[in-house]
């Protein structure tokens, strides 16, 4: 593995340990040039998932996005960042389970709307409030409405 710092071929596995719940390999290497350390995750392949949105076109999926959408809904909410972290994962799990090549935006949508409504009432308010582009305060109620019946 060539270093990130030196640009050298010659660097070795100093430390190996499970990462990710057993789901990738943390190995911390060292230049054998430079002398200094960086780590890499080893992880296992998948195919791409493509995500079609609503307009039809399509993309590979990014977490980035649902994680960015989720950090955003809780934005100054008592959330800590290993809730939402296993959160994402939950979500991400949701969606490589459904073993499919292709899966709709709006499917993702009712996935993270599902597990962020048991995360924090308030970020799935918000989320939902751009999610569902709500045009007016009556549908907003309306989901609120749904929310309280639910509890």
């Amino acid at each position: 593995m060539k270093c990130p710092f030196c640009g050298d071929d010659n660097t070795r596995v100093i430390d190996s340990r499970p990462a990710d719940d057993n789901e990738a390999i943390r190995r911390r290497r060292q230049c054998d040039e430079c002398g200094k350390r960086f780590t890499t995750y080893e992880k296992v392949e998948t195919i791409p998932l493509i995500v079609i949105k609503k307009d039809k076109n399509r993309e590979t999926y990014d977490r980035s996005k649902i994680e960015s959408g989720v950090v955003r809904s809780c934005h100054k909410r008592p959330v800590s960042a290993e809730r939402i972290a296993a959160c994402i994962d939950q979500i991400e799990n949701k969606i490589f389970n459904l073993e499919v090549k292709e899966i709709e935006s709006t499917k993702i949508g009712e996935i993270v709307m599902d597990e962020i409504k048991d995360l924090d009432q308030v970020a799935y308010v918000r989320f939902a409030s751009v999610y569902r582009e709500f045009k007016d305060v009556n549908t907003f109620m309306s989901e609120l409405k749904k929310l309280l019946d639910n509890k």
